[in-house]
């Protein structure tokens, strides 16, 4: 059994929530774009995304081939959802205000994607395994 310490658990109406997603997801071909200028404006579009819906980012990692995102959602929101919401909006937002996006890629975003509820793993775990990406043993060297 896994303890959580400082585990918020949103109450509403009739029961209480705690869901937490991890979505990863890669841009078409796995190419290396996500880097400089379009991985800060991914990163303040996400949050801004995340915000109005009311979505509590708890990490947020941004490599040049994919990215990572932690955030807490309302139970009203599948997980689908949440993941196909920040896709189709950072996309959209992000083609039109890059245009080597246009040029290099059909699409930016992979048809795939990645999302899991958390549900027996403390956030904190999440939060690590997100901000420690770029120090794993096997990976090369991470130009940003």
């Amino acid at each position: 059994m896994v303890v959580c310490v400082g585990r918020q658990v949103t109450a509403g109406a009739g029961g209480g929530r705690d869901l937490s997603c991890r979505v990863v997801w890669c841009p078409r071909y796995r190419r290396a774009v996500l880097a400089g200028l379009v991985r800060d404006r991914l990163d303040s579009l996400l949050r801004e995304k995340c915000a109005w819906h009311d979505w509590l980012v708890m990490a947020l990692g941004i490599e040049p081939e994919h990215g990572h995102l932690f955030v807490k959602a309302h139970s009203l929101h599948a997980p689908s959802y949440i993941a196909n919401q920040l896709r189709g909006f950072t996309s959209h937002v992000l083609r039109a205000e890059f245009w080597q996006l246009w040029s290099r890629l059909p699409t930016l975003w992979s048809r795939s994607y990645f999302v899991a509820t958390v549900g027996a793993v403390c956030a904190d775990t999440v939060r690590r395994y997100i901000d420690t990406q770029n120090e794993r043993p096997w990976r090369g060297a991470v130009t940003r």
